[in-house]
Order: structure tokens, then C-alpha cells, then sequence
């Protein structure tokens, strides 16, 4: 997966949004107003993502590529090095499980507005 791909694969997703909050080389993709994934467009390609976090220990301990957030949570986010030791099956699938985990903790009104299923 290409930086290119990934945004796509990123705003293809409802009630997606993208900025530079930070500055100019950190795109940051955000789903009602929340943080999913991150990205530095100068540096190596690696992105950060949410995801649970025993299950973020687990990735930890079963592929190098994935290590603790990079300025964020550590118990909460993982840096994922684009390098190609992690499939862009595994790595739409860590994506999803970013995006769904911010989903499932808006309120029932900002849901109902994006009509999530």
C-alpha cells in the first residue's frame, strides 16, 4: 500500500475527513470530528492507528513492524511501518478496526446523523 491508497481506503469511509492539525507533512484522517489514523508524508511510510489494547500487545509480539504509538497512547495506538512485512489485507483490516472502534464511541446522536449501521 502506497500513501495514495491509503487515503482512499480512508476517505471512502463514511463521515471521513482529512487535515494537517499538526503541520504540513502529518495527515491525520478523522471520522466525526475524531482521530483514526495518522500518517507523515516526508518521513518513512508508517501510519498510527487505534486499536484495543491487549489486543495491541498481541500485534506487538507477532510482527516488528508494529510498535507502540509514535507521541500518542502507547496502551492505546500502534505505529505500523509500511515496509511491506505486514499485508495491506491486514493493514485495511487494522484500519477498519481504527475506524470502528472510534464509530462505536460517538454519541448515539453524531451515529444517527451518519446513519451508521
Amino acid at each position: 500500500m502506497n500513501i495514495e491508497e491509503l487515503r482512499e481506503y480512508c476517505m471512502a469511509k463514511k463521515g471521513v475527513t482529512e487535515s494537517f492539525p499538526f503541520d504540513e507533512s502529518t495527515l491525520v484522517f478523522k471520522v466525526a470530528g475524531k482521530m483514526f489514523c495518522l500518517t507523515d508524508l516526508v518521513d518513512d511510510f508508517a501510519v498510527a492507528l487505534k486499536n484495543d489494547p491487549e489486543k495491541n500487545i498481541e500485534l506487538r509480539e507477532h510482527f516488528p513492524a508494529v510498535r507502540p504509538g509514535y507521541h500518542m497512547n502507547k496502551q492505546h495506538w500502534n505505529t505500523v511501518q509500511i515496509d511491506g512485512s505486514i499485508s495491506d489485507k491486514m493493514l485495511k483490516q487494522l484500519i477498519d478496526e481504527s475506524y470502528w472502534l472510534i464509530v462505536a464511541k460517538l454519541p448515539k446522536k453524531v451515529k444517527e446523523e451518519f446513519k451508521f449501521e
